[in-house]
Parts: C-alpha cells; structure tokens; sequence
C-alpha cells in the first residue's frame, strides 16, 4: 500500500499491530481519527495510556481491576466455595455476562502450549493452588476454551489438584470442540456453567 505521508503509514502500521485488524482496517481507522477534532483524539490516546500505566491485577484472582483486589472479589455477596478457572479476563467478563455465576474467579493468564513456548511456571497456577490448599474453596470449576490447549491445560490442572479435598468439575460441552469462551453466546455459556460436571481426568 502506497502511503502519501510518512506520518500516516507509520500511525497505520502501529493500529495494524492489533489483533484482528488488517492494513486496509487501520488506515480506516487512522483516517477517522485524523479527521476528528484534537481533544478528542488526545482523550482517547490518554485513556489508553492511562490504561497501561494505572491499571492492576487483582493479587487474588489476577483479573484486570482499578484497585489491588478486583470488585469480585471484594463483594460481599459472592459464594467463595466457588472458583472457576479462566484463560484470561475477557473469559470473566462473558461469564458475568450470562448472569448465572456467584463464585468468584481465578486467571491464569493464558494455557499450557509448548508449541508456543507457554509452559505451567508462565501461568497463575501456583496462586491456584495456594487457595485450593486453604479450604475455603469446596468447588474449582475449569472453565476453559475446548481447545487442544484448553484440554492440556485442565488435565494438568486436574493433576496438581486431585489430592486437595475440592471437588473438581467442568463446564459442560454445550461449547464445540475448538470454541473459546469468550465467543460463546450467553445462553449457551450459562447452560454450561450450570450443567457443569465432576471432571474425570481422563487423558
């Protein structure tokens, strides 16, 4: 593609950059934001910076919040003999979306794909298994993608938790072999949260 300004194939290859965004998509999008007023355009790149540069990690689950411990888990109202384990936030927010969960969470920040590089010690698991082990928690549901990886990730995780005295379930396969969780509709995603099954740990 040919560029007429220096400035504009360089703001277009950074927006290129994003997951899901093609080259003719970031120009669209980089033309629109040229073309908008400059307060606005500095809002939005202030939001963005304001966003890498303030934002946390709850300590206790890992899910992105505004404070050291996320509003989930400092709601009174939640059932705490409940975790269900993520891949990431975006997985929270379409679980809290069915309206059918009151536990709270645990993010592992990714899954097990040593095509990828991404081992167990690169994900939460340890802190996992530091609640697991205080007996709070009576149920650990493993909500993830069903995936190649997903799968990997809960055999593992089923490994490192059949001795603790929790029981140990999973989302039922209202999901197609190879959906992730964050592209299920909500219907669907809540029928599997609450038709969950013990996990077997079948290989």
């Amino acid at each position: 593609m040919n560029f007429s300004s220096k400035l504009l194939e360089e703001a277009v290859a950074e927006v290129a950059r994003l997951p899901g965004i093609g080259e003719k998509t970031a120009l669209r999008m980089v033309l629109f934001l040229l073309n908008r007023p400059e307060q606005e355009v500095e809002r939005f790149a202030g939001a963005l910076l304001k966003l890498k540069k303030e934002v946390n990690f709850c300590s206790e689950c890992g899910n992105i919040s505004d404070a050291p411990l996320c509003s989930i888990c400092t709601a009174p109202k939640r059932d705490r003999s409940l975790i269900c384990v993520v891949e990431d936030s975006r997985d929270v927010m379409a679980i809290e979306n069915t309206r059918q969960y009151k536990g709270l969470y645990h993010v592992l920040g990714g899954l097990i794909s040593p095509m990828d590089g991404i081992g167990p010690s690169d994900l939460h698991i340890g802190k996992l298994l530091e609640r697991a082990g205080k007996g709070e928690a009576k149920e650990i549901i493993l909500a993830l993608s069903a995936t190649m990886e997903g799968d990997t990730t809960v055999f593992y995780l089923y490994k490192k938790l059949k001795d603790i005295p929790v029981l140990l379930s999973s989302i039922a396969r209202g999901i197609a072999f190879g959906g992730e969780i964050e592209y299920a509709d909500e219907v669907t995603l809540g029928r599997s949260i609450q038709t969950r099954v013990p996990y077997k740990g079948e290989a």
